[in-house]
């Protein structure tokens, strides 16, 4: 497994990060610690979670995955050994969650104490490693949404500065070691890195949490430059763009169980050009002599703006290629085909 620093942290993770969003929904406890048992074991020392975790959020299962992962640490006693990170739901009204997660969160103050307490809670520990905010409270584009439409007049968001400020306050109290950003655009991002300053207590955004796949390479135009000059990588999530970069659902396939099989709102990666792309990509893997999985995880994990994968996975032997793909080192004539194809077919599901 090979490692990184997180920004300018100091804290050290892997590669590869596994992703809990199933757990609760597709998977029960104890398959979320069979899973969490196996990664530590294959040196991943990363774990991401969230709040509204799992996916598809709901009332019945809100938090469950924080839940699940404190249980697991309560018995295995092994908080020192990885590198725990969750996030803080934003607004929730396009989401349908208002009634159930702190009646209409923000990110002031106040919510993000509220929310991060209950977090810490839930997962038995008494810090994260790494705190962030799941998606902006201001109107601009994000899950696939493109564009930003003119903005209302009456728009209304928390500064920027007071959520560094509270942030900065749970350093201060030990309760974090860090924090970052999920779902951000370039501006976004700008905008909290110039409020950040050590000396005043302000820290600096740690890294940008945001999907980037073969079929969806957005984060490159613009956002790839930021992570690497000002040194906020990039955490990779979506890396399998829902599963349909694993090769499952090839040539119409549905396979029972699945997400897109379970999930009408996982439509994100299915569009007809993206399965042209995924044929493609398919016929690269093979002349690599690597699965499709194992090629668009691999790609991924080349990219200097990343500086760890976020995998998912329902079972150990889907964990486990995906884990095993840090070890994979695609050649530049590969790299080569598949910069081919997206000059094709240029992320056809941003």
């Amino acid at each position: 497994m090979q490692y990184t620093l997180l920004g300018d942290t100091g804290i050290s993770v892997s590669k590869i990060c596994l992703g809990s969003m199933t757990w609760g929904e597709q998977n029960s406890e104890a398959e979320a610690h069979q899973q969490l048992d196996y990664a530590l074991a294959h040196g991943v020392n990363f774990i991401d979670t969230a709040e509204m975790y799992p996916v598809p959020p709901r009332r019945e299962t809100y938090a469950t995955t924080e839940r699940y992962i404190g249980s697991w640490l309560k018995q295995r006693g092994r908080r020192d050994d990885v590198v725990l990170a969750s996030k803080i739901a934003g607004p929730t009204s396009a989401n349908s969650l208002d009634s159930y997660i702190r009646n209409g969160n923000d990110f002031s103050r106040a919510q993000i104490f509220e929310a991060c307490e209950a977090s810490l809670s839930r997962l038995q520990t008494d810090y994260l490693d790494l705190y962030q905010l799941h998606w902006p409270e201001r109107q601009t584009n994000f899950f696939g949404r493109l564009g930003v439409s003119r903005l209302a007049e009456n728009e209304r968001f928390t500064p920027f500065a007071e959520i560094v400020d509270a942030m900065g306050e749970l350093v201060k109290q030990g309760k974090i070691r860090a924090y970052g950003l999920s779902n951000e655009t370039p501006w976004g991002t700008f905008q909290y890195l110039q409020q950040s300053n050590r000396e005043a207590g302000k820290p600096r955004a740690a890294s940008v949490q945001n999907p980037y796949n073969l079929l969806n390479r957005s984060y490159e135009v613009g956002m790839s430059e930021i992570s690497l000059r000002e040194n906020v990588p990039l955490l990779a999530y979506s890396p399998l763009a829902f599963g349909v970069l694993s090769g499952k659902y090839r040539h119409g396939a549905m396979p029972a169980g699945s997400r897109l099989a379970l999930f009408e709102r996982f439509q994100r990666y299915t569009k007809p050009k993206a399965f042209e792309a995924v044929e493609r990509y398919a016929a690269i893997a093979e002349q690599a002599g690597i699965s499709l999985a194992t090629l668009a995880l691999a790609f991924v994990n080349q990219q200097d703006f990343v500086a760890s994968n976020i995998i998912g996975a329902t079972n150990l032997d889907q964990l486990g290629e995906n884990i095993a793909s840090a070890e994979v080192v695609l050649s530049s004539d590969t790299i080569d085909a598949i910069n081919a194809v997206h000059a094709e077919i240029s992320n056809p599901c941003p």
